[in-house]
């Protein structure tokens, strides 16, 4: 593999584990309950809790990427080792990772975010730092609304968002520029064929994927091996069809899923940051968006090198970046 390599598959998901989650009711049960309804599946979820855990501190959210699910942080997390005081949750999304994989599930946006809410409740998170690769973008400004609608309407939100660090997602529904042979073509039936063979064969995996990376960076057999095993776990291959409609999604949701607009309406208690790869082969437009629509008010844009999945190629960046933001523990910008 790459230099920075970091875990595997095995070594990473071995370091969490598996919790039952009833998404119907939204709610994370205990680990070990036997109820037995179609309503209830597992999810894996990573906890690092901090040394020592201490009250009102601000924990670290990871939420996934698509395709590579929380795996993704994997590199990123090895070199946030030796930070022991933040606590880091790493969120994963039911069809991704060790998650279960449902035949027939409400895969959406809004079910995502109510997942994650479900697991800070668990957990007991009052405040937390949210990062976001990829898909995660819409997760994140679906929660900033409910958490602005909350405050709007006078009641408190259970966990409070104070910062996000938001990395090569989706900002502006009119924004999104997907070439035809990746997202748009996963989500029509030669895309749900491509997933059923790509489950079967690490060779048509491996030209699935290939486009991840920038062509500069020469992902390895070695690397792409691991992510084979981290995205086809228990039947997992077939999200790829599944989860790809995130952009119709944004497109459907697009005053509500608005960067400018959640940011204009929470910059006073939230913290943002963005940042963007000059050479991203899926969301190239974003950043220049959100440079042109949100430059004057003050808003943090970073542009890191390399292609789409920065979180492989350049994760020494954006550990250094998410070290910078987390050495503040709330929104006031207290150092710790």
């Amino acid at each position: 593999m790459n230099e920075n390599s970091g875990p595997t598959a095995q070594q990473w998901f071995a370091l969490g584990e598996r919790i039952p989650y009833d998404h119907r009711a939204k709610k994370i049960l205990r680990l070990g309950d036997t109820t037995v309804s179609q309503d209830v599946v597992n999810i894996f979820q990573r906890v690092v809790r901090g040394d020592p855990p201490g009250e009102g501190v601000v924990w670290t959210t990871f939420l996934p990427g698509f395709p590579d699910g929380s795996f993704g942080w994997a590199k990123v997390d090895g070199l946030l080792a030796t930070d022991r005081l933040v606590p880091k949750i790493f969120v994963e999304y039911v069809g991704q990772g060790d998650s279960d994989k449902p035949v027939n599930y409400p895969y959406s946006t809004m079910e995502r975010a109510d997942l994650v809410e479900a697991v800070w409740q668990a957990q007991g998170i009052k405040s937390t730092f949210v990062v976001t690769f990829d898909f995660s973008s819409l997760v994140v400004l679906e929660l900033l609304s409910r958490q602005q609608e909350r405050h709007d309407s006078g009641s408190k939100s259970r966990t409070r968002i104070e910062k996000v660090l938001i990395i090569n997602g989706g900002l502006f529904a009119d924004a999104h520029s997907h070439p035809w042979l990746t997202t748009p073509l996963l989500k029509s039936p030669m895309g749900r064929m491509g997933t059923w063979v790509a489950q079967r064969s690490r060779f048509a995996f491996n030209e699935m994927v290939k486009v991840l990376w920038s062509k500069e960076y020469k992902v390895t057999l070695e690397e792409l091996g691991e992510y084979y095993d981290a995205i086809t776990r228990r039947n997992g291959a077939a999200f790829m069809s599944k989860g790809a409609r995130f952009v119709d999604e944004h497109k459907a949701n697009a005053d509500r899923w608005d960067l400018r607009r959640v940011f204009l309406a929470s910059r006073e208690s939230v913290s943002f940051h963005v940042v963007g790869s000059e050479g991203d082969q899926f969301e190239p437009n974003q950043i220049v968006k959100a440079r042109e629509r949100l430059g004057e008010f003050g808003l943090d844009f970073q542009v890191l090198p390399g292609g789409h999945l920065t979180t492989s190629e350049h994760p020494e960046l954006l550990a250094q970046i998410i070290q910078e933001l987390g050495r503040y523990n709330n929104a006031n910008g207290v150092a710790r």
